[in-house]
């Protein structure tokens, strides 16, 4: 196993953030406060001094991995499986525009079971699984005791990170959903990954996340 170190830092705050709406894979910029948040957390990786940085290709977490790049002169590389979840048909609604379209939507979450988002979307499973795989590419592209940090998104970050450590489905509800411009800090352990730190530099705000629409 690497014995490098992941970082995965959720991208900054959005509009549609504020506003509850969940964002999935439309392309929604960062607002102002969005900006200000990536360069305020960009000059404390930094110090981290990754070796790679890599970003999901959608704008909000492209314009987040920007502000570190442009501060540590790394070429960001773009992996399309960091991406947020797909919502299909539900993106742009806020969760109770969800459960008012789809009432059975609440009874099979508080079920604990996994369903497709919007008709077309993605299951957690199926979002979990390529985030892993994106997280594990971004590992390779650092030398033991390096540092990469990998730029994602809230819910692909929680369960893409759960699945990497080894975690059931049924525990991946344990973690809080991640602040805009916080992070994940993992290094290998004996057994495999493990997290050494979780929503680290949240500033003192409410966390928003489009992790409560796409959990239904």
């Amino acid at each position: 196993m690497s014995a490098a170190r992941l970082v995965v830092w959720r991208h900054g705050q959005t509009a549609w953030n504020v506003e509850g709406r969940g964002q999935g894979q439309t392309d929604v910029p960062l607002d102002d406060h969005g900006i200000a948040q990536a360069r305020a957390a960009a000059a404390r990786l930094a110090a981290l001094r990754p070796a790679a940085l890599v970003s999901s290709d959608l704008r909000r977490a492209a314009q987040t991995a920007a502000e570190l790049a442009r501060i540590t002169s790394l070429t960001v590389t773009y992996d399309p499986d960091l991406r947020e979840i797909d919502l299909g048909s539900w993106a742009g609604l806020t969760r109770a525009e969800v459960h008012a379209r789809h009432p059975e939507i609440a009874a099979l979450a508080a079920a604990g079971e996994d369903f497709r988002r919007g008709g077309h979307g993605e299951t957690l499973a199926e979002v979990a699984e390529r985030a892993e795989k994106g997280f594990r590419r971004a590992i390779e592209l650092v030398d033991d005791g390096e540092t990469v940090v990998a730029v994602s998104h809230g819910l692909a970050t929680r369960v893409g990170i759960a699945r990497l450590v080894g975690l059931p489905p049924a525990h991946w509800e344990a973690f809080g959903g991640l602040g805009n411009c916080s992070w994940v800090v993992c290094e290998p352990g004996r057994r495999g990954w493990r997290i050494i730190e979780w929503n680290a530099g949240t500033l003192p705000e409410p966390v928003l996340s489009d992790d409560r629409v796409s959990s239904a």
